[in-house]
């Protein structure tokens, strides 16, 4: 087996294709990491074990009310789970949880992307719980992983989501901690050494 050396934050992503189940066309397509970065999206994939199972459905099902304000900031956001994208289809028309599901759902039967991002596990052949945020220069800025038994928040996704792409165009700022749109940043230099109590609290 060829062995992929996963990336890390900071990183640039390399170039892929996947094929996926997009609920909202009704049908079976391919979505490049190149076709998305012509069109200057985020993008955030978010790694789950497989389909028919427990914890997932919950999972994407409050990924979907993200789905339209993740949109809006212009993130495109893509399941993937070592299924096939046939899988996919059916799941997501037999589990009522997944009704309101409308992003891409991608297949990785062989592994390969899910092993490019450090989740894949050789004893099962599935993927751990991974979320990863991609900015539209392919820049991996984010990374989140759970194992099997943990369920993920989507309103902490779409908090992130939201400080990355303000501080892509806020380049001299950081977020703090629980920071939200509309909240107080901060700008490191030598004046801050010692007094963010009173940057934060001025």
């Amino acid at each position: 087996m060829e062995t992929i050396n996963p990336i890390f934050v900071g990183q640039s992503v390399p170039g892929f294709e996947v094929d996926v189940y997009d609920p909202t066309e009704g049908q079976f397509k391919k979505i490049s990491l190149s076709d998305l970065h012509r069109l200057k999206k985020w993008l955030v994939l978010v790694f789950y074990p497989a389909d028919f199972t427990f914890v997932c459905p919950t999972e994407l099902a409050d990924l979907a009310e993200k789905y339209e304000a993740l949109k809006k900031l212009n993130v495109e956001v893509i399941s993937v789970s070592t299924d096939t994208h046939y899988a996919h289809l059916a799941w997501r028309n037999s589990e009522k949880l997944l009704e309101n599901v409308k992003y891409p759902m991608a297949a990785d039967p062989t592994g390969a992307l899910s092993r490019l991002f450090g989740v894949y596990d050789e004893a099962t052949g599935l993927a751990l719980r991974g979320t990863f945020i991609i900015d539209p220069g392919s820049k991996l800025v984010s990374s989140e992983v759970n194992f099997y038994n943990m369920g993920r928040n989507a309103d902490e996704l779409f908090r992130k989501v939201e400080g990355f792409t303000y501080l892509r165009d806020h380049p001299n700022e950081a977020c703090p901690a629980k920071w939200i749109r509309g909240g107080k940043t901060l700008r490191p230099s030598e004046k801050l050494v010692g007094h963010v109590y009173q940057a934060l609290n001025g």
